[in-house]
């Protein structure tokens, strides 16, 4: 016998507005709040990726058109094989790869330039649920990295999440310098000390 029951309809009252997405409304969000609340969920939004083997203007291209600066490397399976950020295909990276490997620079790839998996760092899931925006701020200014992967390891492990420094600071409603990455965290945390 079935224990499911029927939920009842009400009626919608006039003039009953929808509820405003605010993720990434300038103060939204506050030191204190949780880092869940800054952290990309990709239950809830596509993750951008493309393949090793694509061309590494192309990916530029993917994030210019995206409106994103990173980029999971994936398998035909549709697992993680590295990551690539605008930084690293803006900067020396295909330069270098197309030095080394003798060819145009338009025909260097992803595989090329990309953070390969086995050097790509996580933080875990459930202790992102127990932290502050304000220390996901520290962490990636104490690892020096504009990104950080959230890691979901209920079950099979897969990639839950996305932080990003300058998502971070446009929630906080802090303008990044475009500069350099120190300068952007020093930008962070000196709003985070006037909030």
């Amino acid at each position: 016998m079935s224990t499911q029951r029927l939920l009842h309809h009400h009626p919608l009252p006039a003039g009953t507005p929808v509820i405003e997405f605010d993720h990434g409304r300038p103060g939204s969000v506050t030191p204190e709040s949780p880092a869940s609340d800054v952290m990309t969920d990709l239950r809830h939004t596509p993750a951008f990726t493309t393949e090793a083997d694509t061309p590494a203007n192309g990916a530029l291209q993917k994030m210019m058109h995206a409106g994103v600066r990173l980029l999971l490397v994936t398998n035909s399976a549709r697992h993680v094989v590295g990551l690539i950020t605008a930084r690293d295909l803006m900067g020396e990276k295909p330069v270098r790869a197309a030095t080394e490997n003798q060819i145009p620079r338009d025909a260097v790839t992803v595989a090329q330039c990309m953070v390969p998996q086995q050097h790509i760092e996580v933080l875990d899931y459930a202790e992102v649920l127990r932290s502050t925006v304000a220390e996901i701020v520290l962490t990636l200014r104490h690892s020096g990295r504009q990104h950080a992967l959230v890691l979901e390891t209920d079950g099979s492990p897969c990639v839950r999440g996305i932080f990003s420094a300058v998502r971070i600071g446009r929630q906080l409603g802090v303008e990044l310098a475009a500069s350099g990455q120190m300068q952007s965290f020093a930008e962070l945390e000196q709003a985070i000390a006037a909030l």
